[in-house]
Formats: C-alpha cells, sequence, structure tokens
C-alpha cells in the first residue's frame, strides 16, 4: 500500500478511536487479525480486539488518541499515538493519564492490519493511574 494510503487509513483509524465505537475500530484490522498489548496474550478477531478497545474507552470515557506520525521499516508501519484521558470508568482513579506509545503494524495484501504489536510505558501508566499527570511544572 503506498505511503499516502496509509497515512489516511491511520487518521481514520485515529479517529476510530476517537468515536469510542470499539467495533468499528476492530474493522481496521483482518478478520483474523491481532492486537497485542505489552507483550501481552494476542487478541485474535475482531471481536477480541474491540473488547480490547473497549476496555480503554470503558476505562477513559473521555480518551483522546493523538496520531503522533508514522514511520516505515521495511514492510512495517510504526503508529505513534498519545492517549489522553481521565480514568472515570467503574472503579476508575479519577486521575488523569497522558501516555505515549506505538503500534508496529504488519499490513495484509487486503490493507487492513493483519498483525499490530503495541508498547507504551506500562510503569508510568501505572503511576499515572495512581498519581495524576505530572506537569513539568510540578
Amino acid at each position: 500500500m503506498p505511503e499516502d494510503q496509509i497515512e489516511e487509513f491511520a487518521a481514520r483509524y485515529t479517529a476510530a478511536w476517537c468515536s469510542h465505537n470499539a467495533p468499528s475500530v476492530a474493522t481496521y484490522f483482518d478478520e483474523n487479525g491481532s492486537l497485542t498489548i505489552n507483550n501481552g496474550k494476542p487478541n485474535v478477531g475482531r471481536v477480541a480486539i474491540a473488547e480490547a478497545a473497549q476496555e480503554f474507552m470503558t476505562a477513559f470515557p473521555d480518551l483522546i488518541i493523538q496520531m503522533n506520525g508514522l514511520d516505515f521499516e521495511g514492510e512495517q508501519v510504526i503508529y505513534r499515538w498519545t492517549l489522553t484521558g481521565t480514568n472515570t470508568g467503574p472503579g476508575g482513579t479519577g486521575n488523569a493519564v497522558r501516555i505515549s506509545g506505538f503500534e508496529k503494524w504488519t499490513m495484509s495484501p487486503n490493507g487492513l492490519v493483519a498483525e499490530s504489536s503495541g508498547n507504551f510505558d506500562a510503569a508510568d501508566y501505572e503511576r499515572q493511574l495512581e498519581h495524576g499527570v505530572i506537569r513539568a511544572s510540578e
């Protein structure tokens, strides 16, 4: 897929996350695609991917994903992002979170994500859940 088409794809993927419609996020993956978060158990298939996305959307009802850019490494695409939101979902801490990370995509021949391996700093995420975002001036 040409880079300009991947950029459009990534922009639509970002909008799907911001729509808070988890099944919409899953449509960007192959029918049997996978999403792995921080080397955890892969979420395989659109239903499992939608469930994983929904967990973030439920935990952060005001979730916003910002696309920070794309990098290309051979056949793989690196989608860089920042998540911001307030953990006010069920059992939430009420604290604001701002984390950045990336997904490494392997695209399928039909132009969807076949495999995504996502990563972010889990220790910083947990700290922010507990204490909130610490601003540079603090």
